[in-house]
């Protein structure tokens, strides 16, 4: 059953040419730690299907507390990390509000 309040983040991560190796390594470190987060509903690392050099890091939170928290953990030292490694091209970090219900005839059948 969906959570009212619940909350996602999602960090698109583009590794510079070559550095692909090490960005996965990198991001493989918050996985573990993020899923033993109080709060943590759901998080995932995704390597690009039609871009190996893109990676998806996606969130889900109980709430906007439970993801702040989050946010200020040592775990998001990682991002700090492949900047300063210089082994990205790019970090694009969004948040998002609770997720709105879908009607019916919209879902996937």
């Amino acid at each position: 059953m969906p959570q009212p309040n619940a909350v996602s983040h999602m960090t698109l991560v583009r590794a510079r040419v070559g550095c692909s190796d090490q960005v996965q390594a990198c991001l493989n470190q918050m996985i573990e730690p993020t899923l033993n987060t109080p709060g943590c509903l759901h998080f995932a690392l995704q390597h690009g299907h039609s871009d190996p050099l893109v990676w998806r890091v996606v969130g889900y939170w109980l709430d906007e507390t439970s993801m702040q928290a989050y946010f200020n953990s040592t775990t998001m030292e990682v991002y700090s990390k492949l900047l300063q490694l210089q082994v990205v091209d790019s970090l694009d970090f969004q948040t998002f509000s609770k997720a709105l219900p879908v009607p019916l005839q919209m879902r996937a059948s």
